[in-house]
């Protein structure tokens, strides 16, 4: 029962998590003509290193010896989910539609399973990976407005989606590879890979600058800048990564079909945009399919055999 409310509770983690990046999503369409993307990104990380500094700095110290032998796989980790992912999603959309990026996003859950089973060989079983198709099968309903002659008319295969692709294939990538991360705090790994992220894109930033593009500052744009560096960020990244290391890549990945989900919602309740009939056909066929997945976790905890005080384990 123990194993059970834990999972339950991961499941929902990766509902906030997912919420906070809808609402990311949500704010920088709302400030777009306001803060230049890599700015946007670059102030995101910094904000989010500034605030987590103070707090992390001592156990940062307490941990350097394990930072030591572990930071080759902090590095990667950090320059795929937080680097790579973030400069692809948003050059990308420069080049493709929203309904494209979306859909690319919605392989994900695909992608974690192949990668899984490539890289760790890790089997899903059937409940899981008919949970996995019916959410695919949701973002889809909402992609596509639930009609057929849309998924004839849409275009794939421009620049704009190739990018989109290789930001899917990277954060797939993040999500399996996570449980190599080094055995540091939750704290000092996320302090560690988002200074990664602020140095890299410091340069990015810079050549918007230098290009003419500013910030237009009022307190709408200062809400944004912190809306982002704690929210998505701060709050998403530690919940994310520990619901990943409970259940697993898999079916944290399968988390990010909720996105258009709660994208949906957000611009019908703060941007004025309708719901329609597709979007509730597309809502329950992604909440099935993370139920389904849910079930499966569950029977497959409750068929395994407790291991006795003192045995080996593996």
């Amino acid at each position: 029962m123990g194993n059970d409310r834990s999972h339950l509770r991961a499941f929902l983690m990766l509902g906030i998590v997912m919420l906070c990046w809808a609402g990311n999503s949500i704010i920088g369409r709302a400030v777009r003509d306001d803060i230049p993307p890599l700015t946007l990104a670059f102030g995101r990380w910094t904000i989010a290193v500034l605030i987590l500094l103070p707090i992390a700095w001592r156990q940062l110290v307490l941990e350097r010896e394990a930072v030591r032998a572990g930071w080759r796989w902090i590095v990667a980790l950090g320059v795929l989910g937080i680097v790579c992912f973030n400069s692809l999603i948003y050059s990308g959309l420069h080049y493709t539609t929203a309904a494209n990026a979306l859909l690319l996003q919605a392989s994900v859950p695909a992608l974690v399973l192949l990668f899984d089973r490539i890289f760790f060989k890790s089997r899903p079983d059937r409940m899981q990976a008919i949970g996995v198709g019916a959410s695919t099968l949701g973002v889809a309903a909402i992609v596509f407005r639930g009609e057929l002659s849309a998924v004839l008319k849409l275009e794939i295969g421009g620049k704009g989606d190739a990018v989109i692709l290789c930001a899917v294939v990277v954060w797939s990538l993040y999500t399996v590879l996570l449980r190599k991360k080094p055995p540091v705090s939750a704290l000092v790994f996320v302090l560690l890979t988002f200074a990664l992220g602020s140095v890299v894109l410091a340069p990015l930033a810079a050549m918007e600058w230098l290009q003419g593009q500013r910030v237009n500052w009022s307190l709408p744009v200062l809400g944004a800048f912190a809306y982002v560096g704690v929210f998505p960020s701060i709050l998403a990244y530690f919940i994310y990564n520990a619901a990943t290391a409970k259940i697993g890549p898999a079916r944290a990945g399968q988390g990010i079909t909720l996105m258009p989900l709660f994208g949906a919602l957000l611009s019908a309740l703060l941007l004025g945009e309708r719901l329609h009939g597709y979007h509730f056909a597309g809502i329950v066929l992604i909440l099935g399919g993370i139920i389904l997945s849910a079930l499966a976790l569950c029977s497959s905890a409750a068929g395994k055999t407790p291991v006795a005080p003192g045995a080996a384990r593996r």
